[in-house]
């Protein structure tokens, strides 16, 4: 059952990853046009250069339990990579437990009433022509350390029935 969990839990964030993934193409289309429509017709909305940095912001606030399930958060691996793979399982247990899920509780904390006071008076760009929905942007806030405690328990799974096979499973 554990190992379904985990499994179910990496599918998530695999899916939450290439999907947020395309926002990038996205991105890159978007400045593009900025960039043309400004300098090619003297054209600029103020909307459409704020979307680029929510674009921006959704690639990263979501897609950070995506880089998690692929071990690409930068770690220092002097000592990890010549690891066996028990011991490997048990630092990232440990590292789970004590540091990831504490930092992400910390997160959810201190940005519940943020969040919640920018939802009740549904905040919008303070400059003209600014996209309305700063709310759900700062929403993320809470996204990105919810996906990352469901990966983390992910983790912390895979790492456990790794300790507990002995280190003779990945």
């Amino acid at each position: 059952m554990m190992n379904r969990l985990h499994t179910h839990l990496d599918q998530f964030s695999e899916w939450t990853g290439r999907l947020i993934a395309w926002l990038t193409l996205l991105m890159v289309l978007v400045t593009f046009a900025v960039v043309i429509l400004r300098y090619a017709f003297n054209l600029g909305w103020i909307g459409m250069q704020e979307s680029v940095t929510y674009l921006h912001a959704l690639v990263f606030m979501i897609g950070t339990a995506y880089t998690l399930k692929h071990e690409e958060h930068v770690r220092v691996d002097i000592f990890y990579r010549d690891m066996s793979m028990r011991l490997r399982a048990i630092v990232d247990l440990l590292g789970a437990i004590f540091l990831l899920t504490p930092v992400c509780v910390f997160i959810l904390w201190m940005s519940w009433k943020y969040v919640f006071t920018s939802w009740s008076i549904t905040e919008g760009s303070g400059d003209p022509g600014g996209l309305p929905w700063v709310y759900l942007l700062k929403t993320t806030m809470l996204l990105m350390p919810l996906l990352m405690l469901l990966q983390g328990l992910s983790q912390a799974l895979k790492s456990w029935l790794v300790i507990a096979d002995g280190g003779k499973s990945a």
